[in-house]
Order: C-alpha cells, then structure tokens, then sequence
C-alpha cells in the first residue's frame, strides 16, 4: 500500500474527505459523512433530471460548474429575444411560496441557497436582523430572470460562494472557484449596514 492510499484510509477513518477526493471534487467543507450524503443528493437530482425532465426548481447548488448553468440560461433568453447575451444581465426576484409546480416563462427559479450575517423578512421582503443564536437561515427560492437593464431599486449587491470559505482560486475557465455572482437584494436603509455585517449567501454550510 502507498502513501496515497494510506492518506484515503486514514481519512476515511477520521471521518474527513480524503485530499485525493477534494482534488477531483467540488468545493466542500463538509466532513465525510455530510460530503458523501451531499453527492448521494446531486446524484439523484440529475438523475431525476435525466428520467423526468428539467425541474420546475433548479437546485443551484447541485451544479459543479455554476457559471455555465446560468450561461445556458442567459443563452436560451437571448436566443429565444433575439438580444446580444452581453446585454444581458440578472434581475432577482424573492419567491413568497416554498415550492413551485410549474417553471417560470423566461429565466429559472432556484433553491438551495443559505443566508449569512442576517435574515429574510417574508413580510416586508427586505433583509432584515438575524434571529439570535442563528447563524444560517435557508433562503427563499428566486427568480433569475434576465433582464436588459438592472435593477435600480434599493438593493445590497450579495455575493454568492460556493462554501462559507468565501475565497477561491482563478480557474482554467475564468472563473472563481469559489465566488458565483452577485446577488442584489432588496434592502431597507443603506447597503453599508449589511457590508458591515458581512452578508453573503452560501451554496452549502460546513455541515
């Protein structure tokens, strides 16, 4: 037995995801147990993808490669308006209900996100404080739709990551490894106050 598999049986042992796996797989932090339950999902979710068509919800953080999804989603908008897909951007609107049956007409409704650093005021749909001793609440589902021009509301520009690591490194295709997007949030008061709170959405917890 080598030095690689003894790290793999070693890991495995302390409940840790082996480094051989983390250098083929997506960003985690969770440990071997959650990492493995969390793959078993994103498994089932393309398969079900595969046998009964594309979900009416698209669990965003299901994806490996996060950017090309929603490349693909600006794609078929600009393709099907016959727009320019550089003149597109995202407009993001907080969905009141838990689950949705049907898909939206244009652009996609997502789930799976977390928010940390505050909470979601379902009434007044604004970010609002967190709730004591919660560090992480579940976020609504969203409507990604693109749009020509952003929003110019009253909004916190939110960044999504991956994992609560919140840096990455520059990959082959461009892109983070870590960070996704920017989400803009519709807020109450300035956006300096969330800064300060280190508001972000998380893809996945530690856990």
């Amino acid at each position: 037995i080598n030095a690689e598999y003894m790290g793999v049986f070693n890991s495995i042992f302390d409940g840790k995801v082996p480094r051989a796996w983390r250098g083929k797989s997506y960003p985690s932090l969770k440990g071997l147990g959650g990492y493995v339950a969390d793959l078993l999902r994103r498994l089932e979710f393309f398969q079900t993808w595969i046998d009964q068509g594309p979900p009416a919800v698209f669990w965003l953080s299901g994806f490996f490669f996060t950017q090309s999804f929603l490349t693909g989603v600006l794609q078929n908008y600009a393709r099907k308006m016959r727009l320019e897909i550089d003149t597109l951007t995202w407009g993001f609107t907080v969905m009141a209900e838990p689950r949705y049956a049907a898909p939206p007409q244009d652009g996609c409704y997502i789930d799976g996100l977390f928010l940390q650093g505050c909470d979601w005021d379902p009434v007044a749909r604004v970010l609002c404080e967190s709730q004591p001793k919660l560090l992480f609440v579940e976020f609504p589902i969203v409507w990604l739709m693109p749009v020509a021009t952003a929003q110019d509301a009253q909004v916190y520009d939110c960044p999504l990551y991956k994992t609560s690591e919140r840096r990455g490194t520059l990959s082959t295709t461009g892109h983070s490894t870590n960070f996704v997007m920017v989400f803009k949030l519709p807020i109450q008061g300035a956006p300096e106050h969330w800064v300060k709170r280190g508001v972000a959405l998380l893809c996945a917890l530690d856990y």
